[in-house]
């Protein structure tokens, strides 16, 4: 089992800034890559951003240019900054890991986003 643990959302005016941070812990995976999903009341859950095992990064075009994803792989933990946000960036974020070689995938519970004045 991996846990997967996500801290840093909040209430920010729109054009603020936030970083979401997602700890993961237990049987991690040699290899694997991590990702930050969100969903907004009434919608389908969808991809935000991700990156690999090897550092390569793939965002939705709706963030391209104001969100960034990372990772600090000594700490498994992957980050998300966020800039500029907009009130339609309102949801609840959530964590993903995937392994790359093994279908095992885990999610984190959450943490809401609210952009708003």
């Amino acid at each position: 089992q991996v846990q997967l643990v996500e801290s840093g959302g909040g209430l920010v005016q729109p054009g603020g800034s936030l970083r979401l941070s997602c700890a993961a812990s237990g049987s991690i995976f040699s290899d694997y890559a991590m990702g930050w999903y969100r969903q907004a009341p009434g919608k389908q859950r969808e991809l935000v951003a991700s990156i690999t095992n090897g550092g390569i990064t793939n965002y939705a075009d709706f963030v391209k240019g104001r969100f960034t994803i990372s990772r600090a792989y000594a700490k498994n933990t992957v980050y998300l900054q966020m800039n500029s946000l907009k009130p339609e960036d309102t949801a609840v974020y959530y964590c993903n890991t995937k392994a790359t070689y093994v279908p095992a995938e885990y999610w984190g519970q959450g943490t809401q986003v609210t952009v708003s004045s």
